[in-house]
């Protein structure tokens, strides 16, 4: 492997994890932009490239970790801290937020349904979403017309609660 790959690996990943770091608070709070969400999720994935490199090129002291205690005790702490998100937390909404299980619900319903909830009238909404990009047909769901336009519940939801200027 290329020796400028190798030391640039630790620098990467520490960079890297900064801005997973920063990211991930904000994303916890629920404040900064939007784009935080993927620059998360795309550079964590970026991540993999010179983690496995520094893994690879510290090979030697990795194994003294691997088969001490400290590792074992921070894989079963970690295992298990993930195990309880995946607890049943009551009710209908698999463990979720209620919120996410509402906004669920809302976009099953037409925009006729759903514009009177929002203050608006069907046309204004049908309006809104066509100046969006939405293509919308008559009787659609708002995730059935999401999904027609190519796009996510997430990107509809956003267009929905937006003010128009």
């Amino acid at each position: 492997m290329s020796s400028t790959l190798m030391r640039y690996a630790t620098p990467t990943i520490i960079a890297l994890f900064l801005v997973s770091l920063v990211t991930g608070i904000a994303i916890f709070f629920h404040v900064g932009p939007s784009a935080f969400h993927g620059i998360h999720e795309w550079l964590s994935m970026v991540l993999i490239l010179p983690f496995v490199l520094h893994v690879w090129r510290n090979w030697k002291p990795m194994t003294k970790y691997m088969t001490g205690r400290p590792l074992l005790i921070s894989a079963v702490a970690s295992v298990l801290a993930c195990a309880v998100f995946f607890l049943p937390m009551g009710g209908e909404t698999g463990g979720r937020p209620p919120v996410f299980a509402l906004s669920q619900q809302i976009l099953q319903h037409t925009p006729a349904e759903v514009a009177p909830a929002l203050g608006m009238t069907e046309d204004a909404l049908t309006a809104k979403l066509a100046a969006a990009g939405y293509t919308v047909a008559p009787d659609q769901s708002l995730n059935a017309i999401a999904e027609g336009s190519g796009k996510s519940m997430m990107e509809i939801a956003g267009v929905l609660v937006a003010r128009v200027q």
